[in-house]
């Protein structure tokens, strides 16, 4: 056969070229365990809202009443989630973070009829590869909690004993630490923080009997915070407001064919009234929740065609199927479920939206809005505090400029610094109605049955409300913490003014009122070794007496204790039931009561509080007995400054002259300048440096920010030396004016 001429010809290799050696096919190598399980992580806890989800829910599996969450930049720096469940037990704590370790099924049949949320046993095990995760929890009749740090899926130490309230507190630290690809992606921390927002919104609007919180480290406002309610409505006019809550209608679609479609909803939807720039669908189906992108969209269908001036509605969606109808096993973040005969269910609850938008579309209501006051008008007034307000509302009205005197870079809500005070803008802050709104929301939160129904306890609270000093109060709520200026004074900064304010009378009288506002309704501290009354009395009573050395002083003291000890056993029934303050049948203390979240009190002081307990209060009418124990209790849990004096200043002294010298016979001793460096206890210096720099951390980042929500300031406190104006920049000004 011969070529064609148009037939390709391809030469022959020579001799004296090289072959070109073959690919061979990579090898398959099994991986390491350590960079599995990563790669898992990175799919389960895909952002800091997917860690912060699956801790909820695990705290709702816990079956909790309270759930808190913590959030620093965004998730990356700190997440911080704490609640009131049942905890967890000593014994699962080694195991908690393994792959695959969980307490909600057995066998994978159980998927059939699960229904807790969490089920994989994966979630906290990612996190540990990704992040740093430490474990507070205590379970119901342990005396102290426990705290365990993970890494890896493995426990970093043995659990250590610690001080707890009811519940289990997860910190992770340092999200995707390992993961730079992955960090570089969220640095968009207010983006993140948003997505977080909105998660514990939806859960607070479907789990209505839960309270939940959510606020950024350091904030003193929470960005979501609900309270256990009845109503649903209620639920989301709190966390979504009362525009969005008066412009819902109920709907509810119930279907019992076995074969077709077996399910009930419940939800609210919006009207024509709503108007938003776009959709937002909180859908729970079996109590879990899920996106759904097909029904999402069948009901937006339906919206622009029946309302197109208000196509992009809020839907709230409650779906109860039987538990063999769902698959929960789809996602790897549990985001997503298939139903059994999804489309049908798709199709009835569709046209039941659209039956009631068109039955409700006769008519459209329009709200009344009052027209907005001037700033000036807003403000509260005090003669000690403020000029007079005509002056005031008629210099506002002539003019828009602001006086160089009142241009201020500090605000209350930003005390980093802001440009804003130089523009002519509303006033940061809520408005005081929302105000009072917040108060009341956080004092039902803490007083679920109202704060008490003793006549004598509402008395109380009442004379708080009226002694309250509208000046004073204005500017706690708006002040700005600036430090120290000594053991007992903190430097506070208002508007254009600074403060000088008693700390301990500040925080004894804020006490004082939280005892009130949670009368009946605290949570405890237990005490990790119970301590005998009559040894803390009798503790007392020696501090009183430290410089008598007389056996009768020793006699009557005695006599004293066992006196004290056999009062407080017998109103131990009243002190438990009011005040949480447990003491055993063997007349141990055990408990104490949270009088303030994130803070516990100096336990050197206990002795002298129980002496309070035992001889200042009058036992026998009710309302003064109240009054005292609170008083009491008030006063222990005030910030006083503790007993090591403070090491910063003077008291450096003492912690020279408490060490003697390596040989007390030698007089000379004292005049060598290294020998003075070396009788230093450095051991109880360095003690008293971090007890004063944890209280100088609770009066920032606990006292101030508490006192703004709750505190309401008394008019002694304007008039005794507890709260000091000590400058002014308005007068300063034209000091430096003159200048």
């Amino acid at each position: 056969m011969e070529p064609h001429a148009d037939d390709e010809i391809i030469p022959m290799e020579t001799a004296g070229e090289e072959e070109v050696p073959r690919e061979e096919p990579p090898k398959i190598l099994r991986l390491d365990n350590s960079v599995v399980n990563r790669i898992a992580a990175g799919e389960v806890i895909q952002r800091p809202v997917s860690a912060i989800k699956e801790l909820v829910e695990n705290s709702l599996d816990a079956q909790s009443t309270s759930v808190n969450v913590v959030v620093k930049d965004g998730g990356l720096k700190l997440i911080q989630v704490s609640d009131d469940g049942h905890g967890i037990r000593y014994e699962d704590l080694p195991i908690l973070c393994e792959r695959h370790t969980t307490s909600k099924l057995s066998k994978f049949e159980d998927l059939q009829s699960i229904r807790s949320m969490g089920f994989r046993g994966e979630a906290l095990a990612s996190m540990t590869y990704v992040g740093h995760v430490t474990v507070t929890t205590i379970t119901k009749g342990q005396l102290h909690g426990y705290r365990v740090s993970y890494r890896d899926g493995v426990m970093e130490h043995e659990p250590k004993p610690c001080a707890a309230v009811k519940g289990t507190q997860i910190t992770v630290e340092n999200l995707f630490y390992n993961m730079s690809a992955r960090r570089k992606t969220l640095q968009n921390v207010s983006d993140d923080y948003t997505k977080i927002v909105d998660l514990l919104s939806r859960f607070a609007i479907h789990h209505i009997n839960i309270s939940f919180s959510c606020r950024k480290h350091g904030a003193a406002r929470a960005d979501v915070h609900s309270v256990g309610s009845t109503s649903r409505l209620d639920a989301i006019r709190t966390v979504y407001g009362a525009s969005v809550a008066r412009n819902l209608m109920k709907i509810e679609v119930s279907e019992n064919d076995k074969a077709c479609s077996d399910f009930k909803m419940d939800g609210l939807i919006s009207n024509s009234n709503y108007i938003a720039k776009k959709i937002t669908m909180v859908l729970f189906i079996n109590e879990r929740m899920v996106d759904c992108s097909a029904l999402k969209r069948a009901i937006e269908i339906v919206y622009a065609a029946t309302l197109p001036k208000a196509s992009k509605p809020f839907i709230y969606m409650s779906i109860i199927l039987p538990p063999e109808h769902v698959d929960v096993n789809v996602h790897p973040t549990k985001k997503e479920v298939s139903l059994l005969n999804q489309e049908v269910i798709i199709e009835r609850i569709q046209s039941a939206v659209e039956s009631k938008l068109r039955s409700s579309n006769d008519t459209r209501t329009f709200q009344e809005q009052d027209v907005e006051s001037s700033a000036a008008s807003q403000m509260v007034i005090s003669s000690d505090y403020t000029q007079n307000s005509s002056q005031s509302g008629t210099e506002g009205s002539k003019s828009q400029k602001i006086p160089v005197q009142k241009m201020v870079r500090t605000d209350s809500t930003d005390p980093a610094g802001r440009l804003h005070a130089y523009v002519q803008m509303k006033p940061p802050g809520l408005p005081e109605s929302s105000l009072n709104t917040v108060r009341s929301f956080v004092r039902m939160r803490r007083n679920p049955k109202e704060a008490a129904n003793l006549t004598s306890v509402q008395d109380l609270v009442a004379e708080i409300d009226q002694n309250c000093h509208a000046g004073l109060l204005n500017t706690v709520r708006h002040c700005v913490y600036i430090g120290m200026a000594d053991d007992v004074f903190a430097l506070l900064q208002h508007d254009t003014h600074l403060y000088l304010a008693d700390v301990v009378s500040l925080s004894k009288e804020l006490m004082y009122q939280q005892v009130l506002c949670r009368f009946a309704h605290f949570n405890a501290i237990q005490l990790s070794n119970p301590a005998p009354l009559y040894e803390l009395i009798s503790l007392a009573l020696r501090e009183e007496d430290v410089n008598s050395e007389s056996n009768e002083n020793d006699d009557f003291n005695k006599k004293v204790a066992e006196t004290s000890t056999k009062l407080l056993k017998l109103k131990a029934e009243m002190l438990e039931e009011f005040f949480c303050i447990h003491i055993d049948i063997n007349g141990n203390l055990a408990r104490l009561p949270v009088v303030l979240d994130q803070y516990t009190p100096d336990m050197d002081r206990v002795p002298e509080f129980v002496l309070s307990l035992a001889n200042d209060i009058d036992w026998e009418d009710e309302k003064n007995c109240i009054q005292s124990i609170s008083a009491a209790i008030g006063n222990f849990y005030a910030m006083h400054p503790p007993l090591l004096p403070n090491p910063s200043g003077d008291g450096l002294q003492f912690y020279k002259r408490i060490k003697s010298s390596g040989n007390p016979e030698d007089e000379n001793i004292g005049d060598d300048t290294m020998t003075m460096e070396n009788e230093i206890d450095h051991g109880l210096l360095s003690e008293a440096e971090t007890i004063w720099a944890q209280r100088e951390w609770s009066i920032q980042h606990v006292l101030i920010p508490s006192m703004k929500l709750f505190f309401k300031p008394p008019h002694s406190l304007a008039e005794n030396g507890s709260f000091i104006r000590v400058a002014s920049l308005e007068k300063l000004y034209k000091i430096f004016e003159r200048c």
